[in-house]
């Protein structure tokens, strides 16, 4: 069976808790031991709340460019301080390749 990564999907037919669900399971090797993958939600703060460090925000970037097929710009990183704000910036860059 070939395996499906998101960036297959259109588009179109991914949704919000799609790009959440699997923006967790990227970010969850990243949780320091004290950090329950069950803590991340949609307004959680990568530093202040899930306590990621810088280094592991870099990994995490560059998995989401992977998992995504996106470039994340400087500027973009720094924009990306919640879940919120990263599944945001994942569909605007989705829509844009699309184009």
């Amino acid at each position: 069976m070939p395996v499906l990564f998101l960036s297959d999907i259109p588009v179109e037919t991914m949704n919000e808790e799609q790009y959440y669900t699997k923006l967790k399971t990227i970010v969850s090797p990243y949780l320091p031991e004290d950090v329950s993958a069950d803590a991340i939600g949609m307004d959680s703060h990568f530093v202040n709340e899930l306590n990621i460090n810088s280094a592991h925000l870099v990994d995490i970037v560059l998995d989401v460019e992977d998992e995504f097929d996106i470039v994340l710009e400087n500027e973009d990183m720094d924009a990306m301080q919640t879940v919120r704000d990263a599944v945001a910036l994942i569909e605007r860059k989705r829509l844009a390749t699309d184009l």
